[in-house]
């Protein structure tokens, strides 16, 4: 063998050896603007826990118009973060999604509503106009309605529904006797523009027994099939599960990096550590695996949505352990 033979062998050798090690690439879309509600993600990206894991991974910010369900079917995305009924919704339409891990273990949902206005529990909701946020989110209220027996469509034996932008303006301006608000954001909102916690009631949907899980994560089941996508999702998990524990044990600093990572300028310091500790809240007790009890609860959540209900059977399929199993072990 000459020189130039032996000398191209080793530059094939050196390319294919940086071939192997080049790191894979992986999208995310979430769900909502850069905020603590993703930590999570932002601190494996931040502290190099995806790069442990030889990924790649780019985070894309959601938005009040993009749905995560959408990109995905585009291929704009690789995992997507969406609320369980959402993700079920799209899948009996067609869309094939499958929860892999569900770093988050409570529901943040609640409704919040001014005291004068006479209510002091969800008897009260009848003749009362509450703002309910769409593209998905209303599935929860939905079924929460039709379990208590009342109607949508007003009147004083039902409830007035107010499409609710992202705001929390139908509160304070008295347009609404309560409004959707989650227990990290919004609520929070309605307290720094001048009303004091005395002069709220909030209904978890959590302890109302309607609770949905939320902010899991979602990939399409024909991607699962491939053996190099399934290993590259079961390191994505593990990376994530690893930023969400950092940023529990330590809510001020992975509110910072947070803020780092908002190309808007939009958040505020005061308004992301108090985010991040409502969050490690929601996500505390989960080590990204899906409790199979909280999937059922949620699907029979959606099931009773009397006449028109989130989902019309039991989805099979609508889940997997297969990732989690081996990004935890």
């Amino acid at each position: 063998m000459n020189k130039i033979t032996t000398t191209a062998l080793a530059a094939t050798f050196a390319l294919t050896g940086g071939l192997a090690q080049a790191a894979d690439d992986v999208t995310l879309q979430l769900k909502w603007v850069t905020q603590a509600q993703f930590a999570g993600y932002y601190v494996a990206l931040d502290k190099g826990f995806y790069e442990e894991e030889d990924l790649n991974v780019t985070i894309k910010p959601g938005g009040p118009d993009v749905a995560p369900a959408q990109v995905i079917a585009g291929g704009g995305a690789d995992v997507v973060l969406d609320w369980m009924p959402s993700a079920l919704a799209s899948r009996e339409k067609g869309l094939n999604l499958v929860n892999i891990a569900q770093p988050f273990k409570s529901s943040g949902m609640m409704l919040t509503c001014r005291k004068d206005t006479g209510i002091t529990g969800p008897e009260d909701f009848a003749g009362k106009t509450l703002g309910v946020w769409f593209f998905g989110n209303e599935y929860p209220f939905l079924s929460w309605m039709s379990q208590l027996g009342l109607s949508t469509e007003g009147g004083d034996a039902g409830v007035t529904v107010l499409k609710q932008g992202f705001n929390v303006d139908p509160l304070l301006q008295e347009q609404a006797a309560c409004i959707s608000t989650m227990t990290y954001n919004e609520y929070w909102q309605v307290i720094d523009a001048g009303l004091d916690a005395d002069d709220l009631i909030t209904f978890k949907y959590e302890d109302m027994g309607v609770a949905t899980l939320e902010d899991g994560m979602y990939v399409l089941e024909e991607n699962l099939a491939d053996p190099a996508f399934e290993d590259k999702m079961v390191r994505f998990v593990r990376a994530s599960m690893k930023g969400w524990k950092w940023a529990e044990e330590n809510p001020a600093e992975a509110a910072e990096i947070v803020l780092d990572n908002d190309a808007t300028g939009a958040q505020t310091e005061k308004h992301q550590v108090r985010m991040m500790g409502e969050i490690a809240k929601l996500t505390a007790g989960s080590n990204g695996a899906l409790d199979v009890a909280d999937y059922e609860r949620t699907v029979q959540t959606l099931l009773k949505g009397g006449s028109d209900p989130v989902i019309t059977a039991a989805p099979t399929g609508a889940w997997t352990h297969a990732i989690t199993d081996a990004a935890l072990k």
